[in-house]
This record gives C-alpha cells, sequence and structure tokens, in this order.
C-alpha cells in the first residue's frame, strides 16, 4: 500500500526491454540462459545490455530500451499529460499501465481501479452487440450486472450510437467504436482513466465532449486521467501535469504549460541546427534535404510574412546516390506552435513528376491565406513504387511567423490564431542538376 493518501499511482524503476528482429521474447539459447539465471538467483544477463530507443539512428545491438527507468507519481483528480515525439515510449507506459504488458524491471502501485482506452475496438469482442460489449467490459473492470445497467442510459447517449447499440461492433466504423469504448470507460467510473491518442479518430465534436467528460470526471469525481495527445492546445487546456518522453526516458517533468513550453521551445532549438547535422530524421538517406527557406516575392529569404502574401518554400536537396527523379514524392506539413497540424502538400496529389531536379524543388503558394501567428515546417521525400518508403522526413525544420494583413482588401486585418489555407503548388523544374 502507498502511505500517501492522496497518491493513487506510483511508478517505480520501470524499464521495458525489447529484443528487434524476433517473435517473443527471443531465441532458445537466450531464454535458457535467462532462465538458468533466475534459478541461481543471479541477474538477468541480458538486462545489463541494450541501447535507447533511438529509431533515427542505427544500433549496434540487438535489444532496445522502449522505456528507461521511469519514475512518477499521480494524485488523486490530477489529469497528467504525456506528450513526446512517435517512438518516445508513450504507448508502451500506457500498456505497462493498463496491465496489457509487464514491465522488464521495476514496479507499479495502484490505488484504484483502472480503465483503458488504447486502440479502436480494444476489449470489445467484434461479434458480440454494442450493449453486450458494455457489460463485458464492465465486468472486466470489475462491476455487477446491476452497477452496469445503472449506467447503461448514460453510457448509450452519451456515446451517439443509439441506432447501432443492438448490432454487433464489427459493423462499426472506427469513430463509433471510439465513441462506445470511451463512454463506457468513462461512465463505469473506474479510479484512474488511461487514454491514448485514439480520440482523435473521432470527430471534432466528439473530442470536445470527450475532453469536457475527461475533466468533469476529474474535478468532480475526484478521479485521475492518464492522457496521451499530440494536440499541445489540448495537453494545455486538459492536463494539470505533465510528463515529456524521449528515447524511453523521462526529460521532463511538471506542469502541463510548462512541459508543453519545454518540448517546443526544445523542437525550436532543433530547427536552428544545419539540416544535414540533424541526426532525429528517418529515412532510407539517398537523397537529405540540407535546407529549406521561405522567399518572398522579390525572391529574398525571410521567416517573417504577412497574411495574404506571396511565398515560395525552397526545398534544397543533397543526393548521394542516382536516382529516378520520376519516382519522387515531395511533401511539406504545416503545423501551428502547438503542433496542430494546418495542412499538408504533396507533390504526387497534385499530379506533379519531377522530370529533373537542379538542386532544389519549390512549393509556390500565390497567397498564403495563414492567419497571424506562428508555423512550423516538416518535409518528406518518398517514392511510392511498390509501397510507400520514406527517403527523408524531418520534423520542424524551419519556423516562421505570419502577421495578420487585410487579405479581403476590405480594409480591415484579419484576426489572428484561426487558421485557414488556400491553393499551393509545386513548380515541376526542368533544368539540369
Amino acid at each position: 500500500m502507498m502511505k500517501q493518501q492522496d497518491v493513487i499511482l506510483k511508478v517505480e524503476n520501470v524499464s521495458k526491454q525489447y529484443r528487434l528482429g524476433v517473435v517473443g521474447t527471443g531465441t532458445i539459447s537466450h531464454d535458457l540462459n535467462r532462465f538458468l539465471a533466475k534459478v541461481t538467483g543471479k541477474e538477468d544477463p541480458y538486462l545489463k545490455i541494450g541501447e535507447s530507443n533511438d529509431r533515427s539512428t542505427k544500433g549496434t545491438s540487438e535489444y532496445v530500451w522502449a522505456l528507461k527507468d521511469i519514475n512518477f507519481e499521480v494524485k488523486r483528480g490530477e489529469i497528467l499529460g504525456i506528450i513526446g515525439k512517435n517512438g518516445a515510449g508513450k504507448s508502451t507506459l500506457l500498456k505497462i499501465l493498463s496491465k496489457v504488458t509487464g514491465p522488464t524491471t521495476g514496479c507499479i502501485k495502484y490505488n484504484g481501479r483502472i480503465a483503458s482506452l488504447l486502440e479502436v475496438g480494444t476489449g470489445f469482442h467484434p461479434e458480440m452487440t454494442g450493449r453486450e460489449n458494455i457489460f463485458l467490459n464492465g465486468a472486466i473492470l470489475g462491476m455487477t450486472k446491476k452497477e452496469i445497467s445503472h449506467k447503461l442510459d448514460e453510457i448509450i447517449e452519451f456515446s451517439g450510437c443509439e441506432r447501432y447499440i443492438d448490432t454487433p461492433v464489427k459493423r462499426y466504423s472506427s469513430g463509433m467504436k471510439v465513441r462506445l469504448a470511451f463512454a463506457v470507460a468513462a461512465f463505469l467510473e473506474p479510479d484512474i482513466l488511461v487514454v491514448d491518442e485514439v480520440l482523435a479518430v473521432g470527430d471534432a465534436k466528439f473530442q470536445k465532449k470527450a475532453i469536457g467528460k475527461m475533466q468533469d470526471i476529474s474535478s468532480q469525481a475526484g478521479r485521475t486521467v492518464l492522457f496521451v495527445s499530440h494536440d499541445m492546445a489540448a495537453v494545455q487546456s486538459l492536463c494539470t501535469q505533465g510528463v515529456l518522453l524521449e528515447n524511453g526516458e523521462i526529460i521532463f517533468r511538471g506542469t502541463s504549460q510548462d512541459t508543453v513550453h519545454f518540448y517546443l521551445n526544445a523542437e525550436r532549438k532543433k530547427a536552428s541546427q544545419n539540416l544535414l547535422e540533424r541526426t532525429d530524421r528517418r529515412g532510407s538517406g539517398e537523397v537529405r534535404f540540407s535546407k529549406v527557406e521561405m522567399l518572398n516575392e522579390f525572391g529574398n529569404s525571410v521567416s517573417e510574412v504577412i497574411s495574404g502574401a506571396y511565398i515560395k518554400f525552397r526545398l534544397h536537396l543533397v543526393f548521394y546516390k542516382t536516382i529516378n527523379m520520376k519516382d519522387l514524392i515531395f511533401g511539406l506539413v504545416i503545423y501551428d506552435m502547438n503542433e496542430v497540424k494546418i495542412g499538408d502538400f504533396y507533390s504526387d496529389e497534385m499530379g506533379i513528376k519531377f522530370d529533373k531536379i537542379k538542386g532544389y524543388v519549390d512549393l509556390e503558394f500565390p497567397q498564403l491565406l495563414l492567419r497571424g501567428g506562428k508555423y512550423s515546417i516538416v518535409v518528406v521525400v518518398q517514392t511510392n513504387i511498390f509501397k510507400v518508403q520514406q527517403i527523408d522526413l524531418v520534423n520542424g525544420v524551419f519556423n516562421f511567423k505570419v502577421f495578420p494583413g487585410d487579405y479581403w482588401k476590405s480594409g480591415k486585418i484579419n484576426r489572428a490564431t484561426n487558421i485557414a489555407l488556400i491553393f499551393g503548388k509545386y513548380i515541376n523544374s526542368k533544368e539540369p542538376l
């Protein structure tokens, strides 16, 4: 039992190790070595090896630590936001907290009942109806049939699936599954509710409804919520505390606002580095981005622009191998400073094929309809011959600022913070490299 009455969850020295390239825990020889170490009272020999879980670099060990020495505690009624890049260890941590998988080392102490919403349809039997799955999930949570029946009408109403509640779940859309799963998890009164990025599958109206419900169960019922999201605005508005994971380790813990600011500032610092020296990139590497700049109508490199002005993003490239230009697909994604995606632009969707590339490609916006605010850029080059293969992908390569302007020529300056985009088009360069 935990000594502090207000601490409902305590994570102590939790680590999770995986072996790459195999299914299960390892080869027979490794399993035997582990078994012999266990029966003789010795330490697992494979806990002494392994590398951090940095997906962007090639490792020398077949063992990686998805999580390494995680320590934190959560008090009753807190909403803890867990943030970090893809592959940082967020989902692994939630699976351990939800008892889907066990830690390699360390322990977790609970003081209450836990409910999880990790993936679409998790815990649902596809052949059973929505109503039957509500009772099934309630039973898994340790509730009696009477308790579940008492909440049944509220769950069905909140989910918005009344018409399909007696239809097998296998016929539900992913959004309907999320709606029903969240309603079950929220209304069956767990002491700890664990929610992964799965809410992003739902529509905007349901996301707002779900966030409001999480706030209610925390503030009014005194229950604890663990929330993973890439939506920094949602984390700041919903959560009271935050944890930032990177390569399986906690690198910051504080209020949700402080945690998000630390994370975003770290990403902005990366954007100022020499792009070719960045190691936090993904892809096979035959082509790499060397520089990204924004040019105004006079061809000058700028980092600030007025809403509605002409701009052109120039993506500079270095080719390390001979490659068929026509197979290349370029993408540019714009995010706001809360890491909410504003728009993405891919050359193949525009029907653009590159014959020759003279060292860079341009993405042109005759008028950039972005309202006032700060934005960042992600760039990607990939092929799609047999399947999509990333060649180079780099986050946060360029930050720029948009000032409000008289876009509509009405004599009024447009508002800040709300965002809109219009047409942007890649220019097919035919000049030789």
